[in-house]
């Protein structure tokens, strides 16, 4: 059959033909940072889609764009792969920015995240911000088998990665999920900002001092609209439970005052007060406010509620998006 097989001089003719010196497509394809600020607007909302199949989080980010939300923000866990629900989730938006938060810098080589955050970006309207995170020990270690190597050292050398072989004077629509002074220092150098999580508004005022006026702080914040002290004090617990053992969480909890006794046994109701505000509708709001007066340029919110409980997620998110 014509055409079946291709001689070896037609193989050599067509790799010089594309050869990587004439591509240009997504290469050259980045968006400002005042423009993607613009478009990213004051709230969002922080959900894990692991708690969803594919028809529920298609039905969340719809719930999260119909009431005014700018942003989105998804997690990579155990369950989805970063760069395949980005595509899925803006797919099923018309505005709506997404975010990775975190994409976890040992899933993909810095080239594939490069590569993939430019053509989401060129396919769907410069709607794609990618959040870069050194993950944890046990996710990385314990469920990936890789070696969990110094912070610092390996995210600066993932944001050189990134961002080589940009044009001169373009800056790529990455953040950094950074704690500590020193990772959020390197997100000011080397990103359009952080997206800190599990934070108060102290630290809020801290990070924004060191990435100063000109950069992303995304802060996310946990909320429940619930009156009752035990009953919000339990789901935040729950919630937080996870995080509870995570030594770079940890770290930077004692760094913003708590003491050890405020992160044992499940963390003490000023603690958990502090991570997960809850109360009435106006109680909340007053809470989330408190981050924008730190210097939060956007602040995400994250529905905690009953699990299963997507009816109650949905009424936090109607509920708070006058803030």
């Amino acid at each position: 059959m014509a055409g079946a097989h291709q001689a070896p001089h037609d193989v050599a003719a067509h790799a010089a033909e594309t050869d990587d010196s004439d591509f240009h497509g997504p290469m050259l394809h980045t968006i400002q940072r005042r423009t993607l600020a613009m478009k990213l607007g004051r709230l969002g909302v922080w959900y894990s889609a692991d708690k969803c199949n594919g028809a529920q989080v298609a039905d969340l980010v719809r719930v999260v764009e119909r009431n005014g939300y700018s942003a989105y923000w998804y997690p990579e866990g155990r369950g989805y792969e970063s760069m395949a629900l980005a595509s899925y989730l803006l797919a099923k938006s018309d505005k709506l920015i997404v975010g990775s938060s975190i994409a976890n810098i040992y899933a993909r080589e810095p080239y594939a995240a490069k590569q993939g955050m430019l053509l989401l970006n060129q396919f769907y309207g410069d709607r794609f911000i990618l959040g870069l995170g050194v993950s944890h020990r046990p996710m990385v270690e314990g469920v990936r088998g890789l070696k969990y190597d110094k912070p610092i050292a390996t995210m600066r050398a993932y944001l050189d990665g990134v961002h080589k072989d940009l044009p001169t004077g373009t800056e790529a629509p990455v953040v950094v999920a950074a704690l500590g002074p020193k990772m959020l220092e390197l997100s000011g150098q080397k990103s359009m900002g952080a997206v800190p999580y599990n934070v108060t508004p102290r630290h809020t005022a801290i990070a924004k001092k060191i990435l100063g006026a000109n950069k992303i702080l995304a802060v996310e914040q946990k909320v429940t609209i619930e009156t009752d002290p035990a009953k919000a004090r339990a789901l935040g617990r729950k919630e937080l439970s996870r995080y509870m053992v995570l030594e770079n969480y940890r770290n930077n909890w004692l760094r913003e005052g708590f003491g050890e006794a405020d992160l044992a046994n499940g963390g003490s109701d000023k603690f958990i007060d502090a991570m997960c505000l809850w109360g009435d509708a106006d109680t909340v709001r007053k809470g989330l406010r408190k981050h924008f007066e730190a210097g939060a340029t956007h602040v995400c919110l994250q529905p905690v509620h009953e699990e299963g409980n997507i009816a109650a997620r949905d009424k936090i998110i109607e509920t708070l998006a006058d803030v």
